[in-house]
């Protein structure tokens, strides 16, 4: 595995820096709602055999009167794929060693008519080192307002850094945010980008700058469409509405999502992982 541990560190850094920002302006939220929630964070440390340096991460989770649940996490680990994991991941087919860091979001929202949302970027190093991520928006009640705006803001991101970025990332994070044994998206889609490779420290540092303005792009956009939403009437119809959807989140979490399954296959802590399940859901 090349030596990219200054890099790692960088990365690890602008995760942490962007977790503070996101984690303090949904905290400033809960509090125009009259809510003194806030995030209580739990470190945790991965655990590998013959592994001195695993790493691990900070599970942070608040539960309030506008976010019923968000989780966002932060980690940094190291370590050794098990043999038949390393044939699916990129660059690994030749050694298995990994190094990984990045930042995981999931807020599921008390009112059914503010949207719930997903945000992820990472930097991991394998024979090759390249980032990945993206945000998806997912409502259980859609407005077209709230899904234009959204995806504004990350075709704005994209715009800065390579006119074929939002196309591509938006098609892929159609194509990836799916359920395919109900045949329907999990959300109104985002953008989702993989393998982002970094070829050298230039590299490193214009596919960095691209992943920091996907994370700015999200702290720009999402509280905003959750003011606009979370004082909305709601009836027990739309509560309905929003359980049931739950449960389609929960089903392509549980099946079909990398990210819970790198996370298991790494090792990493159940909680953190499985943080990104709804408090709450039906099955009809």
């Amino acid at each position: 595995m090349p030596d990219w541990s200054a890099q790692t560190q960088q990365a690890r850094t602008w995760f942490e820096s962007l977790r503070d920002q996101i984690c303090a302006e949904f905290e400033a939220i809960e509090r125009e709602a009259g809510s003194d929630a806030t995030f209580q964070y739990t470190p945790w440390e991965r655990e590998e055999e013959g592994n001195d340096s695993p790493g691990g991460g900070v599970q942070g989770l608040m539960k309030g009167k506008v976010f019923e649940k968000v989780g966002v996490n932060v980690s940094t680990v190291h370590g050794t794929f098990a043999p038949e994991f390393a044939k699916t991941i990129n660059g690994a087919e030749d050694d298995p060693s990994f190094s990984a860091t990045g930042i995981s979001l999931v807020a599921h929202m008390a009112n059914p008519h503010v949207p719930a949302v997903h945000m992820n970027t990472r930097f991991l190093v394998t024979g090759k080192a390249w980032f990945g991520g993206g945000a998806d928006l997912n409502p259980p009640i859609p407005y077209e307002e709230d899904t234009q705006e959204f995806h504004a803001a990350f075709r704005a991101a994209c715009a800065k850094h390579n006119p074929t970025y939002y196309e591509r990332f938006s098609k892929w994070a159609d194509e990836y945010f799916y359920i395919p044994h109900r045949g329907v998206h999990r959300g109104v889609g985002g953008i989702f980008y993989d393998h982002l490779e970094c070829d050298d420290e230039s590299g490193f540092a214009r596919n960095l700058d691209f992943t920091q303005d996907v994370g700015r792009a999200f702290l720009e956009i999402f509280p905003k469409l959750v003011r606009r939403r979370m004082e909305s009437e709601w009836t027990e119809a739309d509560k309905r509405t929003q359980l049931e959807w739950r449960g389609r989140y929960a089903e392509f979490n549980l099946v079909y999502d990398r990210g819970t399954l790198f996370g298991l296959k790494t090792g990493g802590n159940v909680d953190a992982i499985l943080m990104s399940l709804p408090p709450e859901a039906v099955w009809t």
